[in-house]
């Protein structure tokens, strides 16, 4: 018999946990929750991290945690603290027993693991950065170097920008420089100290991270979970490589069948959302002993994985929809083999690893390893160091109809063989893609900025037998095998590198079949690899717009080619987003036709189709807004473009 359990800030942990006698914690009612049940979570701030204890047993036998109906429910990471002490000027400090923390002081765990490089620049030899953190009405400080610096603040060059940023110098912000805090751990008590700035601690709400999670199970398995329509913020998440366990500010913990759903998360010191990793596999080994790379332990981490049961059965398979995501410093969703065959849609993500307090090779809105067969879709994603990342094994992988724009860069595909789909996209900002990979069909979408790509010839990775976890072998990234239909490309952006062009011009001198391949390879002579490494993989190039200076593919027969800005904007009113531009009459003469998994072929290396996750053809016959696309229809994405002036509604 399937049970509903009540909480609420006036209920007690004694009581029977009904609607009437409700349980005081939502951890006391996880602890009774079994499949089948539901908790409901009344209005009110709830200071603990939930650890579901049981699980659910299918789809339709689930456990649901869902805030009640119109109550806003905050789960949160940190504590208030109200025993602030003036030192000296506007300096505060707080003592706090170091039995608040339990067994993970945030303010004595240092952030560091593989890929993990920089915690800033610029600051004195030695300086470590924690999970920690102190919030002043929500608005989180910066960690400093020492306790000088707390009391004497000078504008300082917090933070480190990616090489891939626009900016070639630090961004100075004084309110960095403004709001510091540093901490001493001591063997009984925490002593933070904080600059406040003229601001009472006692009085406004001051709050300092505690608790490494919030809604995390302690323990892999635990499946068939729904979290609904709560507020999660300020939690002490670790640095989440995908060598490494990976816990987020709410996770799913090595699981399968989450769905986590309407909810806001935001102020992980790393990860929001995390659907990856546990730590059998691998816990940061490069780091703790580096005997070999990074990447040789995430290549073991894979197989070591597929011995504890890494399947479509048993792991993945979770729902991410209508959650707005942000405020994160790491990423707003993080996942390494654990997001297989999942869905993330529908949800507005923005303001992650901004902040620049510290930097990694594993930041983005989404960071996703082995992406199979998951479904990327109708995504609000901006302000973001990068948009979404996805690296190593993004096989089946479709990234479709989302909103990108004011990233350092939109989208970025590493170290995969394909097939995986990027289409009806909206690529707003002035870097649009890093295209470190092959095997991707790019379709219908409207790029706004530049590309680059770089094959990578040092580094073997997995592919995988169609639509499940199984290797089928491992290989070289050579790039290009790619297709790239009916796109518009829009030149006068900024170029990041060398490599960084607007369209396709850096195909040229690639042939444009497999036959044409296999006739330059064979022509060689007799060989092995190095007859392949000397010829570029076939690409498949058509219909393309080119405005504004973006530059063609040299062999591509259909196409349009214009000097004229179509004076792209991306206008945000309110709660809504709308993207406008100018058409030339002429461009709406492209041939353009319904692209579908017949056209698109197979991928030279996996010899795998561009179909869906069930194995069945994919027909591209609706555009960004789901209106119907037929055969002439505009490039990009919108099939409805017309001459002259266009506004659309795209988000909101």
């Amino acid at each position: 018999m399937n049970r509903e359990f009540h909480v609420s800030v006036n209920g007690c942990d004694h009581a029977e946990g009904t609607k009437e006698n409700p349980f005081r914690t939502i951890s006391k009612a996880a602890a009774a929750a079994e499949t089948g049940d539901k908790v409901i979570v009344h209005e009110g701030e709830y200071r603990e991290w939930v650890k579901p204890a049981h699980t659910g047993y299918s789809d339709i036998s689930r456990i649901t945690y869902e805030a009640a109906e119109g109550e806003r429910v905050v789960i949160k990471g940190s504590e208030r603290i109200q025993n602030w002490e003036n030192t000296e000027g506007t300096v505060w400090k707080a003592v706090v027993p170091n039995s608040m923390f339990g067994d993970y002081n945030p303010y004595s765990e240092v952030l560091t693991g593989d890929w993990f490089l920089y915690p800033c620049i610029n600051e004195p030899e030695g300086y470590e950065i924690h999970t920690g953190d102190v919030y002043l009405n929500g608005k989180s400080f910066y960690e400093a170097g020492c306790l000088e610096d707390v009391k004497n603040p000078v504008m300082r060059t917090h933070g480190y920008n990616p090489p891939w940023t626009k900016h070639t110098e630090p961004i100075l912000r004084p309110e960095d420089t403004i709001y510091q805090w540093y901490a001493c751990v001591e063997e009984e008590n925490t002593i933070i100290y904080a600059n406040f700035q003229g601001a009472d601690p006692n009085e406004e709400l001051t709050e300092i991270n505690v608790r490494k999670c919030c809604f995390y199970p302690e323990k892999p398995g635990m499946n068939y979970i729904t979290v609904r329509g709560f507020e999660m913020a300020q939690a002490a998440c670790p640095w989440t490589p995908p060598t490494a366990d990976q816990p987020g500010l709410l996770g799913t913990h090595w699981s399968k069948g989450w769905i986590i759903e309407n909810n806001e998360i935001h102020d992980a010191k790393c990860s929001g959302i995390s659907i990856g990793k546990e730590a059998s596999t691998g816990h940061n080994l490069c780091t703790r002993r580096h005997r070999k790379p990074g990447y040789q332990y995430q290549m073991e981490a894979v197989f070591r994985a597929l011995q504890i049961g890494w399947s479509k059965e048993k792991i993945g398979s979770h729902i991410i929809r209508n959650n707005v995501i942000h405020d994160c410093g790491q990423n707003g969703v993080v996942g390494h083999m654990g997001c297989v065959f999942s869905q993330i849609t529908n949800n507005h993500i923005y303001n992650i690893a901004v902040k620049h307090e510290y930097f990694g090779y594993e930041i983005a809105g989404i960071k996703l390893h082995a992406a199979i067969d998951v479904e990327i879709s109708h995504n609000h994603i901006h302000n973001c160091t990068l948009g979404t990342w996805l690296d190593w094994q993004a096989q089946g992988t479709r990234v479709s109809k989302n909103l990108f724009y004011a990233n350092d860069r939109d989208l970025m595909v590493e170290v995969t063989h394909g097939p995986y789909m990027v289409d009806n996209n909206i690529f707003g900002s002035e870097y649009n893609f890093d295209n470190i990979a092959q095997g991707g069909a790019y379709v219908n979408n409207l790029c706004c900025g530049t590309m680059r790509r770089e094959p990578v010839l040092n580094r073997s990775t997995p592919y995988h037998f169609p639509h499940t976890t199984q290797v089928a072998g491992t290989t070289l990234v050579y790039g290009g095998d790619d297709r790239i239909y009916q796109n518009i490309f829009i030149g006068g952006a900024e170029t990041y590198t060398e490599q960084s062009v607007a369209g396709t011009t850096d195909y040229n001198g690639s042939c444009t079949s497999l036959e044409e391949y296999v006739q330059e390879v064979t022509a060689l002579g007799n060989g092995d690899v190095e007859m392949f490494e000397k010829v570029k993989q076939p690409v498949y190039i058509n219909g393309n717009a080119y405005l504004k200076g973006a530059g063609a593919f040299d062999r591509e027969k259909e196409n349009y080619i214009s000097q004229a800005d179509p004076q792209v904007k991306i206008v945000s009113e309110g709660d809504a987003v709308y993207l406008e531009m100018n058409v030339e009459k002429e461009m709406l003469s492209i041939p353009t036709e319904v692209i579908d998994t017949q056209k698109l072929g197979m991928v030279r290396l996996v010899e795998a189709p561009f179909d869906d996750p069930d194995g069945n053809p994919v027909v591209l016959d609706t555009d960004y807004l789901g209106n119907t696309r037929e055969a002439g229809s505009a490039a990009g994405a919108f099939a409805d473009l017309k001459e002259g002036f266009n506004r659309f509604r795209v988000w909101g």
